[in-house]
């Protein structure tokens, strides 16, 4: 796209933009408005737990009615294993040598990338290798293995018939973040979304936090795997660095309680203690490679969340884990978040409220916890239809089943997520990525959502006719009364850069 071309983009989207929004805030008034229809209904699903309508969906709503077509799809959706998957779809997760590999075989290919980075260095300070050489010794055995992570996690997201269970997986994964970026985590994290998260979406919160407590990724990535009493020096080991912090800080403060949660810096450090010895066996080749390893464990008695824990060794952990699964904070802090993130930036007290009595009162079943939101009246209110600002990773995914593209070459979107600041796994600190409309509302977005709709909309050929009619009720009069006045072969692209289009 020439500069000419982009500044009338720009400004095109930003014309619509305004007057979408004068239009809404002059209707809306600060007064509720009425009940959805059944189609803003359809819409609203598809956008909320899952990403976006295809034209197949649009097909499917108009065929066998809104009200029909919907009470099947929430039906469905809370059972993703009764849901037959594309052949495609099979067919390419089966091809991803990284889901097939062991814990044990993945850290032996990043091992051999530290060896031979080593190797190179060592060329390197002889004059022999050029400089960059010895980085990209380690690049070329990992970068492979992360990015056929991000290929199944795109494909699945974009040809799963099982959406809710994708727009889980995303929600669980950043609130259980890992960054591939650090150590060896890269070669483990689809390892870690498929065995640590995935299987655990609709399940018992405890077995996802138990999963994620012993998954090396997650050992790695806060340090525990370090972690040790200060008079720990196992035979045949590297000296240890004695008691680390970093995972029970996170795992009280993020996983769990939340940060008013009720716990103190002593709770933080006893925590750490009951911890010690989770670790990862050095010497696995090939299967899990959890390993708890008394030697380095503190045996010493704690004193944790006002209770007295005498050592036991490895128990103290799980018993730690079953203490924080069951907590009221815990259900509390959870509830907010997931209302948050499938309602609204600022999610009704009344459904945060209805959320943390279903967790307290299932024990943390995430299947009723969903089916919970799914039922409230509050999800399905006029002020939380299109409330949500879609992230660069929402946007790109509802773009690609809006336009019903292909995912030929994964690369190019890995690239555009990373410029727009949500590069897949690419969150470093352990908060994960916001899903607040403050953190990615701003005019460089707007400017790189408009240059990807005219990428997107260029290869796919479908006419603004096609798009409008998969987006349906999703459109609002304002935006289908400014695109008429522009011209045709830029109206696929303001259809994509429209405040409607951003919105979910």
């Amino acid at each position: 796209m020439n500069n000419k071309n982009r500044r009338f983009m720009i400004g095109s989207a930003a014309a619509l933009m305004a007057a979408v929004l004068l239009a809404r805030r002059s209707h809306a008034a600060g007064v509720p408005g009425p009940a959805l229809s059944a189609d803003e209904r359809a819409l609203h699903a598809l956008n909320r737990l899952g990403y976006g309508p295809r034209p197949a969906d649009a097909a499917a709503i108009a065929e066998q009615g809104a009200e029909k077509w919907l009470a099947r799809f929430l039906t469905e959706q809370l059972e993703p294993r009764r849901l037959p998957q594309p052949e495609a779809l099979t067919e390419r997760l089966a091809g991803l040598e990284v889901l097939r590999l062991s814990q044990g075989e993945l850290l032996s290919r990043y091992r051999e990338a530290v060896r031979a980075a080593r190797e190179a260095r060592r060329e390197q300070a002889k004059g022999e290798t050029p400089a960059m050489d010895a980085l990209n010794a380690v690049r070329e055995k990992v970068r492979p293995l992360v990015q056929q992570a991000a290929t199944a996690r795109l494909a699945r997201a974009t040809q799963s018939a099982a959406q809710l269970e994708e727009v889980l997986t995303e929600f669980w994964f950043n609130h259980f973040n890992v960054f591939a970026g650090k150590q060896a985590v890269g070669v483990l994290v689809a390892d870690y979304e498929q065995r640590a998260i995935r299987p655990h979406v609709l399940g018992r919160f405890r077995d996802m936090l138990g999963a994620t407590a012993r998954h090396p990724a997650m050992l790695i990535y806060l340090d525990n795997a370090q972690s040790a009493a200060p008079r720990a020096n196992p035979p045949g080991e590297n000296k240890l660095r004695g008691l680390n912090e970093n995972y029970a800080r996170e795992l009280m403060e993020l996983h769990t309680l939340g940060v008013d949660g009720g716990y103190t810096q002593r709770d933080v450090t006893e925590l750490a203690r009951m911890l010690t010895g989770w670790g990862i066996d050095p010497r696995a080749t090939s299967g899990e490679v959890f390993e708890f390893n008394p030697r380095r464990h503190d045996s010493g008695g704690k004193t944790w969340l006002g209770q007295s824990i005498p050592g036991s060794g490895q128990s103290e952990g799980l018993r730690a884990l079953d203490v924080l699964a069951t907590h009221p904070a815990t259900a509390r802090h959870l509830a907010f978040k997931f209302a948050q993130a499938f309602v609204a930036d600022d999610p009704p007290a009344s459904l945060v409220n209805k959320l943390a009595d279903n967790f307290r009162a299932t024990g943390g079943d995430l299947r009723e916890f969903t089916r919970t939101l799914i039922r409230a009246d509050e999800f399905w209110s006029r002020e939380a239809y299109q409330a949500k600002f879609k992230t660069p990773y929402q946007y790109l995914l509802s773009s690609l089943r809006a336009l019903d593209l292909q995912l030929a070459n994964p690369q190019p979107l890995q690239q555009a997520l990373a410029q727009a600041g949500q590069p897949l796994y690419g969150a470093q600190t352990p908060d994960g990525y916001k899903n607040t409309a403050a953190a990615w509302r701003n005019p460089e977005a707007l400017t790189q959502r408009v240059q990807l709709a005219t990428t997107l909309g260029q290869r796919s050929g479908v006419s603004a006719m096609q798009l409008s009619a998969t987006l349906g009720a999703a459109l609002s009069e304002p935006t289908r009364r400014t695109l008429a006045s522009e011209p045709a072969g830029q109206q696929v692209a303001l259809l994509l850069a429209s405040p409607d289009f951003m919105k979910r």
